[in-house]
């Protein structure tokens, strides 16, 4: 296959299998940001509440 031809015929088996993706919808999307926006910052203040409490623990035994 001719050098030039390989990177036309790659994008052009790239947009056959765009077409076939199931895209979000705007409403799915915000959805979906939401919930991991949502679950982040509850796994972020989990995990700060142990780590203060850890601390506070290994600074009485350490003293």
């Amino acid at each position: 296959m001719n050098v030039l031809l390989k990177p036309i015929n790659f994008l052009k088996e790239v947009r056959v299998e765009l077409s076939k993706v199931s895209w979000s919808t705007r409403r799915e999307l915000l959805g979906s940001t939401m919930v991991v926006i949502a679950f982040t910052a509850i796994t972020a203040t989990f995990i700060g509440v142990i780590d203060v409490i850890l601390s506070k623990i290994l600074s009485v035994i350490f003293r």
